[in-house]
């Protein structure tokens, strides 16, 4: 019993740094969205013609066809499979609750900074290249994950460039990382 009540202790600790570091990067992207003069970063500047609901429907068929791709890649590709067990080992188990809550936390702050808040300061390459550095794995087989990161980071870019609304990259963003976490979590690769 000792040993369940740590573990889950354990593991609402590591969802609670991660809320509290996507709390700061989401703050972070506020105070210098409000710093630059931009009343609000959900919206982008100078768009009275935000397409919201376009966007959430192009933000799940987005993230669904992301999360399509690494599927694929899983199964036809050895250096998926090996990259999948690395991350499987790194994160160990998680369960669906701390899925849902390292997804909802890493859409929001990931979103509202990279999208938000740097993509009208430097552009959508380099908010895009900024995002992937995010991704940076410890060895050199996570290349893909960052590689995958950098389009990701032009697609939702993209997206919230056409929509004019942080709606649809936040949902693409969390339908990707809560069915990959699911998968990963859930299937070992041999």
């Amino acid at each position: 019993m000792l040993h369940v009540m740590a573990e889950a202790a354990r593991s609402w600790s590591r969802a609670g740094l991660v809320l509290t570091l996507y709390l700061a990067l989401a703050s972070a992207g506020v105070a210098w969205s409000t710093w630059r003069g931009d009343a609000s970063m959900w919206r982008l500047a100078g768009r009275e013609d935000s397409q919201t609901l376009l966007g959430i429907v192009a933000g799940v068929l987005i993230g669904l066809g992301y999360v399509f791709a690494s599927r694929l890649a899983v199964h036809r590709f050895e250096w998926a499979r090996s990259l999948h067990r690395d991350m499987r080992a790194m994160l160990g188990p998680l369960p669906d609750a701390e899925v849902a809550v390292l997804a909802v936390a890493s859409a929001l702050g990931e979103e509202i900074f990279f999208r938000g808040a740097l993509l009208p300061a430097i552009g959508l390459s380099g908010s895009s290249l900024v995002f992937a550095l995010l991704h940076v794995g410890p060895k050199l087989r996570f290349l893909p994950w960052t590689v995958s990161s950098f389009v990701a980071g032009l697609v939702f870019g993209q997206l919230f460039l056409w929509s004019g609304d942080l709606a649809g990259p936040v949902v693409a963003h969390f339908t990707v990382n809560f069915l990959n976490l699911r998968f990963l979590s859930a299937h070992e690769m041999r």
